[in-house]
């Protein structure tokens, strides 16, 4: 099985570093998007990775020019990929083999599978590190950086995943796609996973689940400088 890795963009804070994606900023001695492809060759899985390759090891199966946009940059690996394929973002370097094949064993079967974490397994391993929670009825969850799709039917999906993206900064625009009832349950603590998951599959027309998976690494990123220390 092959996974793909998002490794393109441009920090300004990497800079300092010698690079523009943060993906390769030194973490522990090395790039951090080394420990990426690590656990998941670790786990058994060929990546395809997106992004500037200094030589990085494990070496990738394939190595692909950053395009701009993390959707297209996706669309461009899939042509590259059969079946179903893990994504991970470059920059969850505490990621492990063990939390890619409880993703990899336990998912359910669904065009999607997007992983997340309670609150209290990412505050017993990282305390201190600061994520955006959602409160549901079933707990309080952090969203993962992978995810499991089946390449045939998520390119159903991409023209209204490509219409969420574009509506990101939009956020009226994007709570009607949404629906306020959803909103208001979120806010209200009173939303349950199986109204988001079907939520989802409605806007995007595929089946989508989610799994909570007892890993943090999986949901623990380095979104700015300070996070190199945890």
């Amino acid at each position: 099985m092959e996974a793909i890795v998002l490794a393109g963009g441009h920090e300004p804070w990497a800079e300092k570093y010698g690079v523009r994606s943060k993906a390769l900023v030194p973490f522990k001695g090395r790039p951090m998007v080394e420990w990426v492809l690590e656990a998941l060759v670790g786990a058994g899985l060929e990546p395809i990775y997106v992004g500037e390759n200094p030589g990085l090891t494990p070496a990738p199966k394939r190595t692909l020019k950053d395009r701009g946009s993390l959707l297209d940059n996706l669309e461009a690996a899939l042509a590259h990929a059969e079946g179903k394929v893990l994504v991970a973002t470059g920059d969850i370097p505490h990621l492990t083999p063990e939390a890619v094949r409880f993703v990899l064993e336990k998912a359910p079967e669904a065009a999607l599978v997007y992983p997340i974490v309670p609150r209290e397994r990412v505050e017993a391993r990282f305390p201190g590190n600061r994520r955006t929670y959602a409160r549901l009825r079933e707990g309080v969850y952090t969203g993962g950086n992978l995810l499991l799709l089946d390449k045939a039917l998520f390119f159903q999906a991409l023209p209204l995943a490509r219409r969420v993206v574009a509506l990101r900064k939009r956020p009226l625009a994007l709570a009607r796609l949404v629906g306020w009832d959803i909103l208001l349950k979120l806010l209200l603590g009173r939303l349950s996973l199986s109204e988001v998951e079907a939520r989802a599959g409605r806007i995007l027309g595929v089946e989508a689940r989610a799994l909570p998976v007892p890993y943090p690494e999986v949901g623990v990123d380095v979104d700015r400088e300070e996070d190199l220390v945890s």
